[in-house]
């Protein structure tokens, strides 16, 4: 297990980090759609509303594309806000997974779009639940692209701090490992660490991210990681 996570890791630096896996309806797939998610993916909210008072079963509700997509998923990827407050309240499953394993939280989170998920977890969507290929988390995905805001309001809801995914890194290891180094990366950092996150554990290799951020040469990471240890 240690040499596969090492074999991966290598490989994504190599790549300069892992390719986003979640994917929105193309033109072609949503030409197609019809029913809820033809609703979803255009905003449509008297088609929508038509469709909810039939009172769909969940099965209906939670209906899935080719590519494993509920109407959750599809309004979260097309940021519309308001169809997934009404898919909600209709009983529609807000912690369902997809076909690459992305819930709606972790879609918003990669996206950077910090009101659908604010709409997402004030509906009661989960910030814990353990996502992607990699066994991740939205936090950790989040950390990965230093979308601090996202990182704020994910610890904000629980999100499990110390979550090591299947590379044998945390939110606050990929906060270093695949970041720039930058300010956004940097205020990532510093909101994980105001809140706890664990500075003592490593990757594969045995490093932290105190040991990483040096190795870096990211200057003020490094500082910030030393005031917290």
């Amino acid at each position: 297990m240690k040499r596969r996570a090492l074999l991966l890791a290598a490989a994504l630096l190599t790549a300069g980090g892992p390719v986003l896996a979640q994917v929105g309806p193309n033109a072609e797939q949503a030409a197609r759609y019809s029913g809820l998610h033809a609703a979803a993916h255009r905003g449509d909210l008297p088609a929508l509303d038509r469709l909810l008072a039939a009172r769909p079963a969940p099965a209906l509700l939670n209906a899935r594309d080719a590519h494993g997509r509920t109407a959750v998923h599809v309004a979260s990827f097309e940021r519309q806000r308001e169809v997934i407050r009404r898919l909600a309240r209709a009983g529609a499953d807000l912690q369902l997974l997809e076909a690459d394993r992305y819930d709606a939280v972790t879609i918003a989170a990669v996206a950077d779009d910090e009101e659908t998920l604010r709409v997402l977890l004030e509906l009661g969507a989960s910030a814990k639940l353990v996502t992607s290929r990699y066994d991740g988390t939205a936090l950790i995905a989040a950390a990965h692209l230093g979308h601090d805001g996202v990182v704020r309001q994910l610890i904000a809801a629980g999100a499990p701090l110390d979550h090591v995914n299947n590379l044998h890194w945390t939110a606050l290891i990929e906060a270093v490992v695949l970041g720039d180094g930058g300010p956004r990366h940097q205020r990532t950092l510093a909101a994980l660490l105001q809140a706890g996150a664990n500075t003592r554990l490593a990757d594969a290799s045995g490093r932290t991210a105190l040991q990483l951020a040096r190795g870096r040469g990211y200057v003020e990471m490094v500082r910030l990681l030393e005031s917290a240890t």
